[in-house]
């Protein structure tokens, strides 16, 4: 099975930029859909990207409108989200998610592996 970890994460002024990164191990990333999801505290965990194994990416309009974009590197084994224009609102813990299967991506239950998660806090 394929284990994730999350790097990147840490403490910006709005209007910033991150790069988190999901690391594999265990299993290329390359046979996995990856997702990106964020918790915000007090709240439920919310789908933000995807990418497929065809590289086919997703994201969720009304978290990022524009601001993200998510790239594979498969020679790191490595799957990354940029972030931009970073809002006080995008403070949550970011996690990456590792799918065996089928759609749909913005699920949770479609998601087989979890990683620990990265803290991104922004502030105004």
């Amino acid at each position: 099975q394929v284990q994730l970890e999350e790097s990147g994460g840490g403490l910006v002024q709005a209007g910033a930029s991150l790069r988190l990164s999901c690391a594999a191990s265990g299993r290329p990333i390359s046979n996995y859909v990856i997702g990106w999801f964020r918790q915000a505290p007090g709240k439920e965990r919310d789908f933000v990207a995807t990418i497929t194994t065809s590289d086919i990416t997703a994201f969720c309009a009304d978290a990022v409108k524009g601001r993200a974009t998510i790239s594979r590197d498969n020679a790191k084994n490595t799957v990354y989200l940029q972030m931009n224009s970073l809002k006080p609102e995008d403070t949550a813990v970011y996690y990456c998610a590792a799918a065996a299967g089928g759609a749909p991506w913005q699920l949770m239950t479609s998601y087989n592996y979890w990683g620990q998660g990265t803290q991104v806090t922004v502030s105004s």
